[in-house]
């Protein structure tokens, strides 16, 4: 509001300083916070009942907020202040929330922390699914600045090497230039130059193989994050949890053998290894996929050859197409939305058997296997951006009072839309809603508006 009396030129008649707009702005927040009330609890009645994920976290401001987002549809479900971080608190605020909406939560995809897991394992009865950024964030804390280090240091031996071998060399030139030559046997520069070539050869070698081991890293810690899927990105075929953990272990011990190979510390080693004991639970998160998926397309009562497209290709085809909306590089994207048109493609013959079904027994198949391929979540990325968007609010304002936290979470959930119109509200709740926006004014927001105004400067020009 400040901004815009401010460019409108209603700032030399209007205060603008943020004393001056205070009550205005509580009265605006104190009317988006009730009206994202009134709005979920419309939207909750009658709502279909859904199984979800959540994805979980802290920030603090210093104050501990507690988040929890629905990743699918990013509707933030939790978001609010507590005394403490511990499994009864989360639990206690998770149900909270949840009052009244047709929710059961089956999985959480967080960080290793032993309250969040008390709270998903043994206070919801969830799958813990841990985020795979951590372990991430773990090899790359491992390898990534020790290895650039090493390069640096191959790099200053190389420039030094390289300055002995053409320092040599100039003298031979200066002792072949002199004239007269000095008297006396001249110095040995043939074998001065070739110790120095020798030097410089042996310091580009070990330049290279430091780079080779930086390079190699890096492809380690990608492919952790290619593998880690429940169907091939290439190609769209299933991986059983067997052939992932085989990978996951060949993984492992070529990022071993480059710490030894690099004479990385031990703190780096341990690094390596905490992130390697993630594996059991990725593993797990595999298994609870492949098994909840299988029970709810066996729900559908399918024919054998029905039920064999709908796992082997349909809920492929839906989950690649996911992966490839979030890819950033555009050769990837391109690859991996070919692979789910080509599975696409073939379910979409006149001749098969999904074709032949209802148009309302195929839109629920549809929907079913969508719901599926969004049960695999192995990252919390909607959290952390999240919570640091809730940073920079926090720094803006040095505070985020209750009713300043409560007013953004319901501009997130019932305002900002995505590209396709909706908002994480419709997506959430599976139903429209009336816009922010367009609501009644709360009576705060009349009280508010009905004060005088304040008084215009002395050197207003009119």
């Amino acid at each position: 509001m400040s901004e815009f009396l401010e460019l409108s030129g209603l700032s030399a008649f209007v205060g603008v300083s943020d004393g001056a707009q205070q009550a205005l702005n509580v009265a605006v927040e104190t009317a988006v916070v009730g009206v994202a009330e009134e709005q979920r609890t419309a939207l909750a009645e009658g709502m279909a009942p859904r199984a979800v994920t959540v994805c979980e976290d802290e920030t603090f401001h210093p104050g501990i907020c507690l988040v929890a987002i629905e990743p699918v549809s990013n509707f933030i479900l939790l978001e609010h202040y507590a005394a403490d971080r511990t499994a009864a608190t989360w639990t206690a605020a998770l149900e909270d929330v949840c009052t009244g909406l047709a929710v059961e939560v089956i999985q959480s995809t967080a960080d290793e922390a032993k309250a969040l897991r008390r709270h998903a394992e043994t206070d919801l009865g969830a799958h813990h699914s841990p985020d795979l950024f951590h372990g991430h964030h773990e090899v790359s804390k491992a390898t990534a600045l020790a290895l650039a280090r090493a390069v640096d240091r191959a790099e200053v031996r190389v420039l030094a090497a390289q300055a002995q071998w053409e320092a040599e060399r100039a003298a031979q030139q200066a002792f072949e230039a002199c004239v007269p030559r000095p008297l006396g046997r001249p110095p040995a520069f043939e074998t001065r130059i070739a110790a120095a070539l020798s030097a410089l050869v042996a310091a580009q070698a070990e330049r290279d193989r430091a780079r080779a081991r930086q390079t190699e890293a890096r492809e380690l810690i990608r492919e952790l994050g290619v593998l880690y899927h429940p169907y091939d990105p290439q190609t769209g075929h299933v991986q059983p949890v067997e052939r992932v953990a085989a990978r996951f272990t060949e993984v492992w011990l070529r990022l071993k053998r480059l710490a030894e190979a690099a004479e990385l510390p031990e703190r780096a080693r341990e690094r390596i290894i905490k992130a390697e004991r993630l594996t059991v639970q990725w593993l797990a998160t595999l298994a609870f996929f492949f098994a909840t998926v299988t029970a709810r397309v066996e729900a559908l009562e399918l024919s054998p050859e029905l039920e064999a497209a709908v796992l082997e290709q349909l809920i492929p085809a839906i989950y690649l197409e996911r992966v490839a909306a979030r890819s950033t590089a555009a050769e990837t994207r391109n690859r991996v939305q070919a692979s789910s048109t080509a599975l696409l493609d073939a379910l979409r013959r006149p001749d098969h058997p999904l074709q032949r079904l209802a148009p309302e027994a195929s839109a629920h198949v549809e929907q079913v296997a969508g719901a599926c391929a969004d049960l695999f979540q192995c990252s919390s990325s909607c959290v952390e951006g999240r919570n640091g968007q809730l940073s920079l609010h926090h720094h803006g304002r040095h505070r985020l009072s209750d009713r300043k936290l409560a007013a953004l979470t319901g501009v997130h959930n019932f305002h900002i839309r995505r590209a396709d119109g909706t908002t994480a509200a419709e997506r959430f709740f599976g139903r429209t809603h009336r816009a922010l926006r367009a609501a009644p004014p709360a009576r705060a927001l009349a009280a508010a508006t009905a004060t005088p105004p304040a008084t215009p400067p002395r050197n207003c020009p009119i």
